[in-house]
């Protein structure tokens, strides 16, 4: 199977690798959103609002009889604050509900299956152009991706030389992009050494470090790990998919080792299999439109149906409905108008007022 896998050059000789199997895994956002936001709370630093906040007066209550709350009361005379209630959560200058503390729960734990799963989902994005260039990276010129370079990067030493090999790839052109990008952050942050805010620039993975780091670390946005230690908060910042990333023939081969195959499972770790598709064929339309599917399915029905219910009717509203209920009902409404009717007759029959009576009482 190995074989019949793609194959990715390697950018600088004419050798080919196999394409390993992990790009292969499905992608999955929510996975990918929910461990990133998992991690990244490892790494806040523990906060709390001072234990003698808000209690830094003296106060106490007046007790009952005097017409007001229990609450504690400033002490002394001659000013404002004499007299005010202090300490509790809903006074002025009082400590808050529930003060914060240090010892907090900070970190949180994510199962090691679901971390593994978010790191080969993010692996399998950054295989994908149209994803990697959705995400920002500046990625037109180079020439597949993913982007696998000559191990002898990894005993380049100077940042002229690292500076030249991007060039050679055209993958020079992202890290312009983060150096155009950088901006004096808005707010405080400023003032607590994060005063420049940028964007990601290409990820470097490798498997042996003979200078590289040195190399390309002064490189704004430009990251550097080792394959047996990738980090999701690397591969997908911000909990997006499609990081650029650059390998080194020595990292990309390794990747079958540590994340196996659909065949075989990994050997750098215990008892790891890379997790299977929901889906082993995503085109939907040629599976319903396939004669296995439509041999099977009944035909399509009429586009308007009826109800299969009768609609309830009113019988007090329909007469027919009433009628059908009490046929009597028919009976009696015609009793009913045939009164009407003769009221109707009878009122406009009787005489009206006398001529006399009438100038008599307009005369009055």
């Amino acid at each position: 199977m190995t074989a019949a896998r793609p194959v990715v050059t390697i950018i600088g000789t004419s050798s080919t690798l196999p394409l390993p199997a992990v790009f292969k895994a499905p992608i999955r956002p929510d996975i990918v959103n929910f461990v990133h936001t998992n991690m990244a709370k490892n790494k806040r630093q523990a906060y709390a609002v001072s234990d003698k906040a808000g209690e830094q007066t003296s106060a106490e209550s007046w007790g009952t009889g005097r017409a007001v709350a229990r609450i504690p009361r400033v002490n002394g005379s001659g000013t404002h604050r004499a007299g005010q209630a202090a300490f509790g959560n809903m006074c002025r200058g009082g400590r808050m509900f529930a003060p914060t503390k240090t010892w907090r729960k900070w970190n949180i734990k994510t199962n090691l299956n679901q971390k593994r799963y978010a790191t080969v989902s993010a692996l399998a994005a950054s295989a994908l152009p149209s994803l990697v260039m959705a995400r920002g990276h500046r990625i037109e010129k180079i020439e597949e991706v993913p982007l696998v370079v000559a191990d002898s990067v990894q005993e380049l030493t100077k940042t002229k030389e690292a500076v030249e090999v991007l060039k050679g790839i055209h993958a020079y052109v992202d890290v312009m992009k983060v150096s155009n990008s950088r901006k004096l952050r808005a707010g405080q942050g400023k003032l607590r050494n994060r005063r420049h805010r940028q964007r990601r620039g290409p990820l470097i993975i490798y498997n042996e470090d003979h200078g590289l780091v040195r190399a390309f670390r002064n490189l704004p946005g430009v990251e550097l790990v080792n394959v047996r230690r990738l980090n999701l908060l690397q591969l997908a910042p911000g909990g997006h998919l499609g990081r650029f990333i650059i390998w080194t023939q020595g990292a990309f081969s390794l990747l079958d080792d540590l994340y196996g195959t659909y065949e075989v499972p990994a050997t750098l770790k215990t008892d790891y299999v890379l997790p299977s598709h929901i889906m082993t064929n995503t085109d939907v339309a040629r599976l319903i439109n396939s004669d296995e599917i439509q041999s099977v399915v009944a035909p399509a029905g009429d586009k308007h149906h009826k109800r299969p219910f009768t609609q309830k009717k009113n019988p007090l509203k329909n007469q027919g409905v009433m009628n059908r209920l009490n046929p009597y009902a028919q009976t009696l409404r015609r009793a009913e108008l045939l009164q009407t009717e003769k009221r109707i007759t009878v009122k406009k029959a009787a005489p009206g007022a006398s001529k006399q009576f009438l100038d008599t009482l307009h005369s009055a």
